[in-house]
């Protein structure tokens, strides 16, 4: 569009316009009105009072949609938006009910764009050990080794359960979230029931995998088999959750089926963040003493994040696990220092369809919590890196590091270099493409075209780059110059915008 009459509220000036949807990459302006993209075109004038931004030698694009993302605190999603994160949902963990996390969320009022699937396992404790519903990851942490929730359901269990997830569903849940690795008794065909209800509404469900049958030989079903299967027995869409941390070093083998999966017609997604180690509640199953050697770990693979503590020893852990089971540990997975692991970990994140998506993880305090608003985070703030920096780091480690991509055939690159238009549809494009079936929002999220929703980001691509490390976990990304959300600043000028709150509900149309 070139130069218009009208004026706007706001124009980006001069910047490097990269649309993953039409593929343009070209120097352009983009003009906002109402929270939404009015024009990209050139030579567009804001309105008198109103402010254009030169933006001459940043990128503007689409900003990142984070479908694996457990921060409801302030802090947390204070540095997801310094991250260029525009909507962060919660669709793993998944709560329930769902209607009441929405209204919670409203009230609270947030910086970035929210949503929730419906959880399974807040279902099953309610349905299968009686805890009353609460729809909080608080909750969920507080009873995930409560091994009531765990057991096999019986059949009036399951019917209460999978009666909940379609109460959630009717109130626009975004599909279904199920820690399935977190209670290893539930029955393969309790996952079919589930899917099939997921294919039912038209959602996904959003899978942590069963353990794989190379770590559990006696698992009740191979973990990625078990989503492939549920796939195409129901016609159900499978996400499989973080498979570079679930998988570990047998990605390939993991991501071949899921090719294989994908090939013979079953809608198979992935997402992986670009971390070598996970963070979870420290009393989940799979982090039993007498479990860690499963996964090639042991007590000191973890780190208890309330004390910053190495776990010592196998009584240590049993203690933590007994005293506070939902307390956040880092666990080392993968060495990012090795260059194997360093390749699996970049082959999970480049294998074609997957999504960048961060398990953010909420913020951990290690003395008595602060103000709340207070910016930035003090010091006994903590968190996993990947909370602050999954997104930038995955564009360094995509764009800036490793073999040019190859070009003309649209086969993947060999050591795990993309083009900054591939890598950016990997944060916003193809994570809206996942959902926007069920979910009219999202069909306005993920584009920088006119009439589309103005979540954006402006950055430096030759800086852009993560700081947040495991010693100091809550620094924000730099490079990040400014963030919209439905049009307003919520990162401007590389600092944060203390009082904005312009988030709004994502949800699902039931059917």
């Amino acid at each position: 569009m070139e130069a218009s009459a009208y004026g706007w509220d706001l124009v980006l000036r001069g910047g490097r316009v990269i649309d993953p949807a039409s593929g343009l990459d070209a120097v352009r302006d983009v003009a906002v009105v109402a929270g939404r993209i009015a024009a990209v075109g050139t030579g567009l004038t804001a309105r008198a009072g109103r402010g254009d931004v030169d933006v001459v030698g940043q990128v503007v694009t689409a900003g990142f949609i984070d479908l694996h993302s457990h921060v409801s605190d302030l802090g947390g999603l204070r540095l997801q938006a310094m991250d260029g994160v525009t909507t962060a949902l919660e669709l793993e963990a998944g709560v329930t009910p769902v209607a009441q996390a929405y209204r919670r969320a409203a009230d609270e009022g947030r910086p970035i764009n929210y949503g929730f699937a419906a959880s399974w396992a807040l279902a099953r404790m309610e349905a299968v050990a009686g805890l009353p519903a609460d729809a909080s990851l608080g909750a969920l942490m507080a009873r995930i080794s409560d091994p009531a929730w765990q057991r096999p359901a019986e059949p009036t269990q399951l019917g209460a359960l999978l009666a909940r997830l379609a109460e959630d569903l009717a109130d626009g849940a975004l599909g279904i979230g199920v820690l399935l690795g977190y209670a290893p008794s539930a029955s393969p065909a309790e996952y079919l029931r589930v899917a099939g209800l997921a294919a039912q509404a038209g959602v996904p469900t959003f899978t942590h995998a069963r353990d794989l049958i190379e770590m559990v030989p006696g698992t009740l079903a191979d973990g990625a088999e078990e989503i492939v299967r549920a796939a195409a027995e129901t016609g159900a869409h499978m996400h499989y959750c973080h498979v570079n941390s679930t998988s570990q070093r047998h990605i390939d083998r993991v991501l071949g089926l899921v090719a294989r999966a994908q090939a013979a017609g079953s809608r198979v997604t992935t997402e992986a963040y670009p971390y070598g180690s996970g963070m979870t509640g420290i009393g989940a199953a799979f982090l039993a003493p007498e479990r860690l050697g499963e996964r090639g770990l042991s007590p000191s693979s973890l780190t208890y994040a309330p004390t910053g503590e190495r776990v010592a020893s196998a009584g240590r852990l049993r203690e933590l696990r007994a005293t506070d089971p939902g307390g956040l540990v880092i666990i080392d997975l993968l060495n990012e220092d090795d260059p194997a692991d360093r390749a699996l970990l970049m082959r999970s994140l480049t294998f074609p369809g997957a999504v960048v998506a961060s398990d953010a993880m909420p913020v951990t305090w290690t003395a008595p919590p602060a103000d709340p608003q207070a910016w930035p985070l003090p010091p006994a703030a903590i968190t996993h890196p990947r909370t602050a920096g999954t997104f930038s780091r995955a564009l360094r480690l995509l764009t800036r590091e490793g073999s040019p991509a190859r070009s003309g055939d649209g086969s993947p690159p060999r050591d795990g270099q993309l083009s900054l238009g591939q890598a950016l549809a990997k944060c916003s494009l193809e994570p809206a493409r996942l959902l926007q079936d069920r979910v009219p929002a999202l069909r306005g999220k993920g584009r920088l075209q006119p009439g589309g929703d103005a979540d954006i980001v402006v950055f430096d691509p030759d800086t852009v780059t993560d700081r947040a490390s495991y010693r100091y976990s809550t620094r924000p990304s730099d490079g990040i110059r400014h963030v919209l959300v439905n049009g307003a600043f919520v990162v401007r000028d590389g600092d944060l915008v203390a009082g904005a709150r312009p988030g709004r509900p994502v949800r699902a149309e039931p059917r």
